[in-house]
């Protein structure tokens, strides 16, 4: 399309601004905060959700806005307007924190209680436990030339310290910093013989607040504030420069906790004197100084979660059935040869994936194990599968991506750990993130090597399979597990790829084929033929598809769009598309892309989200559904389902944010998730 036309186009549709849309997603999370029906520790949950997102945010991307205002003039806007919208979040955040859930578990006999809210037989409980547990581990710092301000790692926990009088040497050194040792818990029970019948917690920073006089013997404490610093923390290594990705990525971790400050957060009570200090110290404006209504750190609250046993506090617990096209204890390569096997997390349970995996390691016909990993979690049984299969003498290759943001650590020490065993790892191409998920077995079958290969739209992670909602398919196909084949050749040995017969590969086709389906959608409407396009994703960022769904739009096509998190495209400027997000119990990642133009219909399985970053400058993988039973299975639960979902919905309105489907007092109608929960224990029941 000439540059005119899409300038023209984006005139009439301005995209809506990348940083408001993950912010106004984590808004319609915080929503199930608030909600009554919700059980409670569960929406205290998901208020730490939110915390935990938001440091995300800020240590991803804001050192680029934080960046432009110091280059001054204009370019600063960008970070202004981003820190009023977080301000805005996290404004409302502590109010759900402060003025309902607190009162909400303190009817409840649950109550964190302040040093002013604590009798004496408490504070001796707490003034104990800060002598014995507390106080040998902290190092105050008092502030002169010889004590410069101390390196603050990200997002611990530190206290500012005001001190008057002199010290030992006679000398006014009037600041002083005490860090917190990680290792402390942040939210301690106290015990029964002094919470008075009711559950009683305290946090590790009221407990130092009380007692920091002790930490300065002689002097007279003035004012003073804890803080929490959060940094840039995007790992980069110059991959074309390093001789071992691996070593240089490690040692870059050790740096990852004190990278640039962009955020400063700060008791309501910190004193401008204490709070214009810290801002000094970090280089920051004054935006970038959040003054917030208790614990700086809301995420630790998980503890709290965890120390309160109320099951019936919680969501109750969601047995996954067994994935229904398997039967448990038979054999899994059997099945597949019979055809395709489409399992819908986290309804179905991940264990027809591990027993996937554990009859080709316990199968002696199987010669080969080829995997991706991208997460994959400290305590995997795939990666013990995987070792396992080695030492029984297989060819095991993995491709280990080692910069899959904040599980580098995990990924490094599983990539040790399987060379060590003996398998062959690679770390696939430079300057390109793998993010595909695959799996794929060689089994030799008389005279001839069969395949058998697992892909996914998410991470082989057993914990985040109970949690996500993703589709897995097991496949025979001999073209689609050829395809498999011939990437993973091309992984780890950077040869020319042939022609793929049935997978799309970022950042070859992937990008270039998704442009050309909503183009074959957008000729069909123009010529009054079937046009529709239905398409689920986590985001929807990138530019390109972004005016190739207006223009199909335009041009008279019918387009929903099921985008989770941050989407760009106006949808409540168009007439022909719609733009819906799902949060629920269960956080909505799987891609399905469905075209139809005319008579061609075509549904498609992505790893890949519509960003730029996974168009290209990842290897990402996506696969169309031939089989008509679980085509029309994946419609139903995926698209369908959702489509009317009349409780967990949100729908993108004309100025980009979005309005619940359930208006205020209405009673919220069938949801997406619940109903697919139900389908699938009815299926796991056993039979009269």
């Amino acid at each position: 399309m000439p540059a005119a036309d899409s300038a023209a186009l984006l005139m009439r549709y301005p995209l809506l601004d990348r940083d408001a849309s993950i912010l106004d997603f984590n808004h319609r999370v915080l929503h199930w905060a608030e909600q009554p029906e919700v059980p409670l520790l569960e929406r205290l949950r998901y208020l730490c959700i939110v915390s935990s997102n938001l440091d995300e945010f800020f240590e991803v991307r804001a050192e680029l806005h934080l960046s432009a205002w110091r280059a001054g003039g204009d370019a600063g806007d960008g970070m202004r307007r981003l820190l009023a919208a977080a301000r805005e979040l996290v404004e409302r955040q502590y109010g759900i924190f402060n003025q309902v859930l607190l009162p909400a578990l303190a009817r409840q006999g649950v109550r964190i209680v302040s040093h002013l809210e604590r009798d004496e037989a408490q504070r001796r409980w707490v003034r104990e436990h800060f002598l014995h547990e507390v106080k040998p581990l902290l190092v105050p710092v008092a502030l002169d030339p010889a004590h410069p301000f101390p390196l603050v790692a990200n997002k611990s926990l530190n206290f500012i310290v005001q001190l008057k009088g002199k010290d030992a040497f006679g000398r006014r050194n009037e600041i002083a910093i005490v860090k917190v040792p990680r290792v402390l818990p942040r939210v301690l029970r106290l015990p029964k013989r002094v919470a008075g019948g009711e559950t009683l917690f305290v946090m590790l920073s009221s407990v130092i607040r009380a007692h920091l006089a002790d930490l300065f013997p002689g002097r007279e404490v003035g004012d003073f504030s804890h803080f929490r610093v959060t940094r840039h923390s995007d790992l980069w290594v110059d991959e074309q420069e390093v001789k071992n990705l691996r070593t240089a990525l490690r040692q870059e971790l050790h740096q990852r906790h004190y990278g640039e400050a962009v955020r400063v957060e700060v008791s309501s009570a910190c004193s401008d004197t204490l709070a214009d200090f810290l801002l000094r110290q970090f280089k920051l404006p004054p935006e970038a100084l959040f003054k917030v209504q208790g614990p700086v750190n809301l995420v630790r609250l998980q503890q709290l979660i965890e120390l309160v046993d109320r099951p019936d506090w919680l969501f109750p617990p969601y047995q996954a059935s067994y994935p229904v096209q398997l039967k448990r204890g038979a054999s899994v390569f059997e099945r597949i040869r019979q055809g395709d096997v489409l399992i819908h997390l986290p309804f179905e349970s991940f264990d027809g994936v591990i027993d996937f995996l554990r009859e080709a390691v316990q199968d002696p016909q199987v010669l080969a194990i080829k995997q991706t990993i991208y997460r994959t979690g400290n305590d995997s049984r795939m990666m013990d599968l995987l070792i396992e299969a080695q030492r029984r003498g297989k060819e095991v290759t993995v491709v280990v991506e080692l910069k899959a943001r904040f599980d580098e650590e995990a990924n490094i020490n599983w990539a040790e750990r399987l060379e060590h065993a003996g398998a062959q790892v690679v770390y696939g191409v430079v300057g390109l993130k793998t993010h595909a998920k695959m799996l794929l077995v060689t089994r030799r079958e008389g005279r001839q090597l069969r395949r058998y290969g697992h892909l996914s739209t998410g991470n082989y992670n057993p914990r985040t399979a109970a949690l996500y909602t993703d589709l897995g398919m097991l496949t025979a196909d001999a073209r689609l597990t050829a395809d498999m084949d011939q990437l993973f050749v091309h992984l780890a040995s950077h040869s020319r790829l042939p022609r793929m017969q049935r997978m799309l590969l970022a950042p070859f086709t992937l990008h270039k084929q998704m442009l050309a389906r909503i183009d074959a959608v957008a000729k069909a409407a123009r010529k009054g033929k079937g046009a529709r396009i239905v398409a689920k994703m986590n985001a929807l960022t990138d530019e390109a598809l972004i005016l190739a769904l207006l223009r199909a739009g335009e041009a008279g096509a019918r387009i929903d769009l099921i985008v989770r998190g941050a989407c760009m495209l106006p949808a409540g400027l168009t007439k022909h598309i719609r733009v819906r997000s799902i949060i629920g119990r269960f956080l909505e990642h799987s891609r399905v892309f469905y075209f139809r133009a005319g008579a061609d219909e075509q549904l498609w399985l992505s790893s890949a989200d519509w960003m730029n970053r996974n168009m290209l400058r990842r290897v990402e993988t996506a696969w169309q559904v031939t089989d008509a039973q679980l085509r029309q299975r994946i419609v139903d639960e995926c698209l369908i389902a959702y489509l009317h979902d009349a409780r967990d919905a949100w729908l993108m309105q004309p100025d980009g944010h979005y309005r619940s489907v359930v208006a205020p007092g209405q009673a919220p109608g069938p949801g997406a998730q619940a109903a697919l929960m139900n389908r699938y224990v009815s299926r796991n029941q056993p039979e009269e």
